[in-house]
């Protein structure tokens, strides 16, 4: 059975998730062990003692603040979680765990539509990301339990809809165990020093309590649509799934470009350019690199959003167009932005990109 559960994959320190240091002072990889191991053996006032510390000395560490995060959620201060989480997606807009735990909290709460756009957001910044796309399958389950309910307050003699309500309790296994609640926890192992790992993860369990009248999340197979598509339905969606799927992989490249750029991560942002980049003025690759790094090493924080994007695929090429927001110390502005992009060893990179629609 599917349940929520406070859940942190490991993340690689690399150019595309959070950039920690090559090789981590020993001293750092112990403390956020040792917290770990506290969460894990419940002695969360004596984890969230020492995570403080640990943050005292690096305040923007994302796997201390994670693990503040779980903290929080484990001694039941949601509100105060879902602060910390949401900063990290402010921060690190580029991770999906953050977005997966805030949906967690949400279902909890009953906020299910909050809970369904945070997962929407882990998804968007990583396709592969299957927990969040097993918690949306669920949220859109509880959705659906809902509606079933109400559509039985109306008409209670509405056989579909006491069909489709028997059937999600009963995939649920809850039938009988109306109101049965149980807190999200998460599940540990050791914190590396390179990377973002797995917070505490114990036994699964369920994320809010179930009334009577409507069953607990699930992905329930047969709840399909009413009018469903005959049979014989063309085969048009599976032709375009190789499209839709490099789309999200375009999404995904200028969401961590644009991320790379506002924290000012040079690395990360240069590694967004084909080898066979047309630099904009015809400069040598060298001379624009050195330029860009310069710009972005100057004083003072940088913001980079991007708005309205529209991605054409064709084959291994693609064009987006957005509207570009960018807000430095000494400059404030938003234009029209258009990059060609074009896959380099199985990765999308930037080929060319002016301004203009």
């Amino acid at each position: 059975m599917t349940q929520f559960r406070l859940n942190a994959a490991r993340l690689m320190a690399s150019a595309a998730s959070v950039v920690l240091l090559a090789v981590a002072p020993a001293v750092h990889a112990d403390a956020l062990q040792d917290i770990s191991k506290q969460i894990k053996q419940g002695q969360h006032a004596q984890a969230l003692e020492q995570v403080d510390k640990y943050l005292a000395g690096k305040p923007k560490d994302a796997q201390g603040r994670f693990l503040k995060g779980i903290v929080l959620a484990e001694m039941n201060k949601p509100n105060e979680a879902i602060v910390v989480f949401t900063k990290l997606t402010e921060d690190y807009p580029e991770l999906p765990e953050p977005y997966n735990n805030l949906a967690v909290i949400y279902a909890q709460q009953k906020q299910y539509d909050k809970a369904k756009q945070a997962l929407e957001m882990a998804i968007r910044t990583h396709p592969s990301y299957a927990t969040a796309h097993e918690n949306l399958g669920d949220i859109y389950a509880r959705l659906a339990s809902q509606a079933y309910d109400k559509a039985l307050q109306i008409d209670s003699s509405n056989p579909s809809a006491q069909k489709k309500l028997a059937l999600i309790r009963d995939l649920m296994g809850t039938a009988g165990r109306p109101g049965k609640t149980t807190k999200p926890i998460g599940d540990a192992r050791p914190v590396e020093p390179v990377k973002l790992v797995e917070a505490p993860k114990p036994p699964p369990a369920p994320v809010a309590a179930a009334p009577a009248a409507a069953a607990p999340v699930a992905t329930p197979p047969a709840a399909a649509p009413v009018n469903a598509a005959p049979a014989a339905a063309p085969a048009k969606p599976a032709a375009e799934k190789p499209a839709a799927d490099a789309n999200a992989d375009i999404v995904r490249a200028i969401d961590l470009w644009a991320a790379a750029w506002s924290r000012k991560d040079t690395k990360a942002y240069l590694a967004a350019y084909a080898r066979d980049f047309k630099t904009p003025g015809g400069e040598s690759r060298t001379a624009w690199e050195s330029e860009r790094q310069k710009r972005i090493a100057k004083p003072g924080a940088i913001q980079v959003s991007v708005e309205n994007l529209r991605v054409s695929v064709d084959g291994d090429t693609a064009t987006a167009k957005f509207r570009q927001h960018y807000k430095s110390a000494t400059l404030k502005t938003s234009s029209n932005k258009v990059l060609l992009l074009g896959k380099r060893d199985g990765k999308w990179q930037i080929v060319q990109e002016r301004v203009g629609s």
